[in-house]
């Protein structure tokens, strides 16, 4: 058994060696870092099982922020040929916008300097082998500095009965929302048909699996690039299809602030366990501004399925509002396998610019 990471659970004398894989500089010497080169696809570990990682840390020394999207990290599990986590390498440690700022969640932090030192607490048992590579998608040369502690067990039984660690990574860069793309004002869109969202079919999905697994959580790095009709993002219901139902969903929540566990429209940043807001970008004149970032990760009250999931969120009620929605999901399956769809290029991975006026296309 892997066992609890509580306190009352620390004099338990569990049977497992401690061991960790670093960037260390194998001369003695102090430079501690690997190069990793403009185009350079490396890989950072190669682990033999059966273990479990339990504990990540990384900090880069990059040419420039939005690197952060530019660097993909990936981990294959056991053989699979296929990453079950391939994500931009900030996105993966709970922040999106290509940007770095400090934060505290139970599973992952980002810490001083300024946001530059990454933790990752999620654990990732494998029964074989374990394979971790970075890929610099970005022209210029970055320093990578990190740690991977694990548990190397004696016996395959004490991960045999346990799930193996994927993310999805997903945008969509403008949700095209039908009541900004025609204009209307809030009185006149509250009068449509499609006010009342029935199906769930235009909403943001946010992780898409099949198989046998649990769903831990997201963050949600949301762009207001435009003026919405009353401009809060927040009003978009969280639904969460679970083995193949169609409608109703079995889990299906209030609004947005609600999923993330906040209320009335929050403006203040606030970093809690298991939710919260790490980004708020918004002005006076415009309370819902540019980029935002907010997390409801599922730690005591993960969200099991058996066959398939489909977790989704309106943007906007009943998709109304245009938007710049990225996600993060974190999940475990029975089985490891592609982690979500392929990531698209650099270029539709980057941060939208804060533009001062946002003038549509005709």
């Amino acid at each position: 058994m892997i066992g609890y990471s509580s306190l009352a659970s620390l004099p338990r004398l569990r049977n497992y060696r401690s061991r960790r894989v670093s960037s260390y500089d194998r001369t003695g010497g102090n430079a501690d870092a690997w190069l990793i080169k403009g185009g350079e696809r490396r890989i950072i570990a190669d682990i033999e099982g059966p273990a479990c990682i339990k504990h990540i840390w990384m900090t880069l020394g990059i040419p420039q922020e939005d690197y952060l999207r530019r660097i993909v990290l990936r981990f294959y599990w056991d053989g699979c040929p296929e990453p079950s986590v391939e994500c931009p390498i900030g996105d993966f440690f709970g922040m999106g916008h290509g940007m770095r700022k400090n934060f505290v969640s139970l599973p992952l932090q980002m810490s001083p300097q300024d946001g530059k030192g990454f933790n990752s607490w999620w654990p990732m048992p494998f029964k074989s082998r374990a394979i971790i590579e970075v890929e610099n998608q970005g022209e210029r040369d970055y320093w990578h500095y990190f740690y991977i502690d694990y548990e190397l067990y004696d016996s395959v039984k004490a991960v045999e009965d346990l799930a193996y660690f994927h993310v999805q990574w997903r945008r969509e860069a403008n949700t095209e929302g039908w009541a900004y793309k025609e204009r209307l004002s809030r009185e006149t869109m509250m009068k449509d048909p499609r006010w009342y969202n029935r199906d769930g079919k235009h909403n943001y999905v946010i992780l898409e699996a099949e198989g046998n697994g649990i769903y831990c959580g997201a963050h949600l790095d949301i762009d207001c690039f435009v003026r919405n009709p009353d401009d809060w993002y927040g009003e978009g219901d969280d639904m969460v299809f679970v083995d193949g139902e169609e409608w109703p969903p079995s889990i299906h929540g209030t609004g947005t602030e609600d999923w993330f566990n906040c209320a009335y429209s929050p403006q203040q940043e606030y970093n809690a366990p298991y939710h919260g807001i790490i980004l708020y970008s918004g002005t006076k004149g415009w309370p819902w501004k540019r980029k935002q970032t907010v997390y409801r990760y599922y730690i005591e009250d993960p969200i099991r399925f058996y066959k398939s999931i489909k977790a989704t969120i309106e943007h906007g009620h009943a998709n109304t509002f245009t938007l710049d929605i990225s996600s993060t999901a974190y999940y475990y399956l029975s089985e490891p396998k592609r982690g979500g769809p392929p990531l698209p290029p650099v270029k539709d991975r980057l941060p939208r610019p804060d533009e001062e006026i946002y003038v549509p296309e005709k």
